[in-house]
């Protein structure tokens, strides 16, 4: 089970590390990089060609303002990617969306939302229990305490606030 993430830039790292602690608590192997689509893209088209064969599974793509990433990953690459939109200081990080969800026919990039990284640690978790069951059953697990935990929370709002109604 191996995953990779791969960022425009090293200031995308505190988004990405969450990702990566998503991917580390399902036990999936994480290869993290810096590559950039613009200033090293031979650099991108050698990653993305030689995943596959280096035992990656699936890719998560963040970047930023012009968000390319993702986009240039998909295009070399069989894999699955995931494309990770990190919010920038211009239109706070729309651009990063909108440059990963609008990708051509043929070329498909999954995307999370706005600095979404738990999301895109838990959908490459996901993509992999296919082929990883003891994956699915945690993925489950996951999705069942979250559930308890909801359950809890609304258990413990509701009497606090029938506490509060009768001028306790």
């Amino acid at each position: 089970m191996k995953a990779a993430i791969i960022m425009g830039s090293d200031s995308d790292y505190p988004i990405v590390e969450k990702a990566e602690k998503v991917l580390a608590d399902f036990g999936v192997e994480c290869e993290t990089r810096i590559i950039s689509a613009h200033r090293t893209p031979r650099v991108a088209e050698a990653f993305a060609s030689h995943a596959e064969e280096n035992g990656i599974e699936v890719i998560i793509g963040a970047a930023g303002k012009a968000a390319h990433l993702a986009g240039v990953i998909a295009a070399f690459t069989p894999l699955p990617v995931i494309g990770l939109p990190v919010k920038s200081s211009t239109m706070d990080g729309l651009d990063s969306l909108l440059s990963m969800v609008q990708m051509p026919a043929g070329v498909p990039v999954a995307t999370v939302a706005i600095n979404g990284a738990e999301n895109a640690g838990l959908l490459a978790v996901q993509i992999l229990s296919v082929k990883y069951p003891e994956l699915r059953e945690a993925i489950k697990d996951y999705k069942r305490k979250m559930e308890e935990d909801v359950i809890a929370k609304d258990k413990a709002f509701a009497e606090g606030r029938q506490g509060a109604g009768k001028g306790e």
